[in-house]
This record gives C-alpha cells, structure tokens and sequence, in this order.
C-alpha cells in the first residue's frame, strides 16, 4: 500500500541516462539562442551528459508543436524544453500563437506522460524578451532545464512509489 501522506518533490540532479530534446525556434533568433545557450547550461550543470541532449531547431514558435508531439511519442526522451520568443506586434498574431503554443505542451504533457517544458517568451518588446534571455531578468531558457530535470526526477521517484 502506498502511502498518500508523503511528501514528494523532484530533485536537481539528473538521474543517470535521462535524456533531454531542446526544441527551439530560429524566428527572433537573437533571443531565441541565449535560451537555447540557457537551456544547455542549466541541463549539463544539473548532471546531464551533453551526449544525453538533442537539439532540433524548427522555423517559427508555431511549428514547435508539431515536433514537440512527435518526440514526446517517440519514447526517447524523458524530458522536452520548448523554447521561442513571441513578441506582440501590432496584430492579433501574438494572442494567437503564444495561447496555441502554452495550450499544446500542456496537452502532450498530458497524453504523452512526458514533461514539456514550455520555455517560450511571451513579451511586449523586444527588450523584456533580451532581458528574460540571459541580462537582468534571468535566463528563462536555464529556468525551463532546471525545471526539466525537477520534472523527470520527480516522475521517477512517483513511479518507484507506485503513483
């Protein structure tokens, strides 16, 4: 019998042979790069081996979707960052791809099992999404690794519980 009063949560270390798919987009690269920079320092500095991590790299934010679906059901990775830069404009375009976008890795989250971690800006200028991307604000491509491998540790530990 499990039991349901424990307490879990995922540790910051990377359990042995975890591997880990960086998918980001070349729109807004200037961004874009330093969260894929980001994303590659915070896995490898949390235990990742760097043989441990594909990167893919797609057009557009949009087109995310359609791999990050098709590597959560492959079964090889145990983790997948998804990282883009939406920056609104002066259309309804943003409200539309940022909303899809956070919609489907949530989605194949969920019928996939495996975490994907949604490490897509969503600013109003140009300089909040620089600033998210590794000078004051932080690097929010580092953010999503750590949170990636929380995710996959956190799961092994669940699944070793019985849950």
């Amino acid at each position: 019998m499990v039991d349901l009063s424990a307490r879990f949560e995922g540790f910051l270390n990377a359990p042995p042979g975890a591997r880990f798919a960086i998918v980001s987009s070349r729109f807004n690269e200037l961004v874009v790069e330093r969260l894929a920079a980001g994303a590659r320092d915070g896995l490898i500095r949390h235990g990742v081996v760097a043989a441990q991590i594909t990167e893919i790299i797609v057009p557009g934010a949009r087109e995310l979707t359609p791999v990050l679906a098709r590597l959560a059901k492959s079964g090889k990775f145990d983790a997948i960052l998804a990282l883009g830069a939406v920056i609104r404009g002066g259309t309804p375009h943003f409200d539309y791809v940022a909303g899809e976008i956070s919609r489907a890795c949530g989605s194949i989250s969920e019928q996939t099992g495996v975490p994907v971690i949604f490490g897509v800006l969503t600013t109003d200028t140009i300089e909040q999404a620089i600033e998210r991307a590794g000078t004051k604000a932080g690097n929010k491509g580092y953010d999503a690794a750590v949170a990636a491998v929380e995710m996959v540790n956190l799961l092994q530990r669940l699944t070793s519980a019985g849950l």
